[in-house]
């Protein structure tokens, strides 16, 4: 008669199930022994009794690296897995949303261009029109903010270029004046000649031995009769 099927389950005798546990624990590790020869596989076994005693088996690799790759493998099929069925279900959901999005995006382009208006009622006119009127509000405001803002900057630089031209001007004005005093430095002086000096008048300038007497008619300027007699005492002067 052949051996029966053996029925899995916990065995109660507790005798009995730590001869078993010892008998396939013996031969799970022969087991792995085998398919890491036969195989050329890395096998690493890791078995704890019902008393907390570990049993291990591992290749000639250590049991330390083949743990750090099965943590490596498993954490990248944990991270890809998931996050492609993930991504598939999403963009199913996201992409039937984008298209209604754009399609109501351009919808409301053509009606603030004024076009296709028909098909609106009165209070998506209204609102429509309500829209359009806020929009003008903000673009007038940033309009006036900008031109103000312009005109502050133009402000300012006029400002720099009076202050540029004030001070262009000052040295203009030194420079000047610098060479008006060297030009007044280098020029010859001139030496004022002095008064003439009155010369003497002779009381008679021009005598005559007969007496007569003749004086200078251009300084006096009118002529005089030349028949005045010398006196007699001079005239003993002259000839002796």
């Amino acid at each position: 008669m052949g051996r029966g099927r053996v029925q899995l389950r916990r065995i109660e005798n507790k005798i009995s199930r730590q001869v078993t546990f010892s008998k396939r624990r013996t031969g799970l590790l022969k087991k792995a022994h085998e398919i890491s020869v036969l195989c050329d596989a890395e096998v690493a076994l890791i078995v704890f009794s019902n008393k907390g005693k570990l049993f291990e088996y591992s290749t000639d690799s250590s049991m330390e690296r083949i743990l750090e790759r099965y943590e490596r493998y498993s954490y990248a099929e944990r991270q890809l897995l998931p996050n492609d069925s993930e991504s598939q279900a999403n963009w199913s959901i996201e992409v039937p949303k984008l298209m209604s999005r754009i399609e109501a995006l351009q919808r409301n382009i053509k009606h603030f261009m004024g076009e296709e208006l028909s098909p609106l009622s009165l209070r998506e006119l209204q609102h429509l029109e309500q829209q359009i009127d806020t929009a003008l509000k903000r673009i007038r405001s940033r309009k006036n903010q900008a031109m103000h803002e312009s005109i502050s900057e133009l402000q300012k630089k006029e400002k720099s270029l009076r202050e540029q031209n004030d001070t262009l001007a000052k040295k203009v004005h030194l420079k000047e004046n610098e060479q008006q005093h060297l030009g007044q430095g280098s020029s010859p002086q001139f030496i004022q000649p002095p008064p003439p000096q009155p010369t003497a008048t002779l009381l008679f300038p021009s005598l005559t031995i007969g007496g007569s007497f003749q004086p200078n008619e251009e300084a006096e300027g009118t002529s005089r009769p030349n028949n005045t007699l010398m006196p007699p005492w001079m005239v003993r002067h002259v000839n002796g």
